[in-house]
């Protein structure tokens, strides 16, 4: 199959989308398809032999730390040259708007897939009154896709109500080898920590945006005095967030990425992860895979991930004392330890090459509709 894929973010930005596309690419390429990632120019041409077209790409102003890809007629050409089986539009918003319509201006089989919740940002900033015209934009880019698809049940239903027709849920996928307990370690931890004694680590990975709710965690050190926090990422609220809790036992990694990555994930007691914003929260399972617990604000998709009490804990979203009753385990070793382990062996029945295997299910579906359609028209042409 040919397939190509057109996304506002790829590696190396290492988000949700950009964790499940660099996979799911290669793991295509291994299965035997042709394979070309259409993104914004993020300073690559190739990765692990997929090749990357770049797009012309600005600075957006609430996202001032990666780039964003613009529309432009240059997709036609790219589209035409390759030829595809399946045009699979990552998240149309700006740049991917631009697959949308020209696939369907030729006639190529068209899978959108919805991954990041846009309309909920906006009450972050500040900006509730723009979310029906939000959500009409996004209604329009995804209405005349073949098949529709997104990352998680309660989204999907969310997505439906929204009159956006959603066929399908594109199950997770972890790097069971990257993403595991052994990757622990101890000199980390006493670093993280501060050299100190009868301290518990908590740790964070993701991007430091104002949607990610990384304020909430402050009261944690008015609360407890045994408690240490590191936070893994970039993003444009990392000054803010830096200033904020100066004073606190808290460290700053900025952005990490292979072996080092694989260490922050496993080297915590647990993982904590206050956003609410998630359409799925793909850090969640890759900390369960580490063996490491997740406490977590409840939502929707995180509780797809997580069994409460049995692989991860649960509190309310902006409920102080919800999130220091959570952290109560922290005090129970041995507890931690099971649902650490609960936690791994949950992570172990999914795998890339799985997932993978069900989108391009998702993609010979899409096929097929598309084939169906066009018949449809030409019979009725010929009427």
């Amino acid at each position: 199959m040919r397939i190509l894929i057109a996304t506002e973010t790829f590696v190396p930005a290492t988000d949700g989308i950009c964790t499940r596309l660099a996979n799911m690419t290669t793991s295509m390429k291994k299965l035997g398809h042709e394979v070309v990632v259409v993104s914004p120019d993020l300073g690559i041409e190739e990765y692990q032999g997929v090749k990357v077209i770049p797009m012309d790409s600005f600075s957006f102003p609430l996202y001032k730390s990666r780039p964003w890809g613009l529309p432009s007629r240059k997709m036609k050409r790219i589209i035409e040259d390759f030829n595809p089986d399946i045009v699979h539009a990552v998240n149309p918003f700006f740049m991917v708007t631009s697959a949308v319509k020209y696939a369907k201006r030729l006639e190529i089989p068209l899978l959108t897939s919805y991954h990041t919740h846009i309309p909920d940002y906006l009450d972050h900033y500040n900006l509730p009154l723009l979310k029906p015209i939000l959500w009409d934009y996004i209604r329009f880019w995804h209405q005349d896709a073949d098949l529709n698809i997104t990352v998680s049940e309660s989204l999907q239903t969310e997505l439906i109500d929204q009159g956006i027709a959603t066929e399908g849920v594109l199950p997770r996928g972890i790097d069971l080898n990257k993403r595991h307990p052994k990757f622990f370690d101890q000199e980390l931890y006493e670093k993280w920590t501060f050299g100190l004694k009868d301290q518990k680590l908590l740790v964070y990975v993701g991007r430091l945006a104002a949607e990610k709710d990384l304020d909430h965690l402050l009261p944690i050190f008015a609360n407890r005095d045994d408690v240490c926090l590191t936070i893994v990422g970039d993003g444009p609220e990392k000054q803010r967030l830096t200033e904020l809790f100066d004073g606190t036992k808290t460290t700053f990694t900025g952005f990490l990425d292979g072996e080092a990555l694989s260490k922050a994930y496993a080297t915590g007691d647990a993982f904590i992860f206050p956003s609410i914003s998630e359409t799925f929260g793909l850090v969640i399972s890759e900390s369960m895979a580490s063996g490491v617990p997740v406490i977590a604000a409840e939502n929707g998709p995180t509780l797809e991930q997580i069994e409460p009490n049995q692989s991860g804990m649960i509190y309310q979203s902006g409920n102080i004392e919800s999130m220091i009753e959570a952290l109560k385990i922290l005090d129970n070793p041995l507890k931690l330890k099971e649902l650490g382990l609960k936690a791994r062996r949950e992570a172990e029945k999914y795998s890339w090459e799985n997932a993978t295997r069900k989108l391009l299910d998702y993609y010979e579906e899409t096929i097929h509709l598309n084939a169906q359609k066009l018949s449809h028209f030409n019979k009725l042409v010929n009427l």
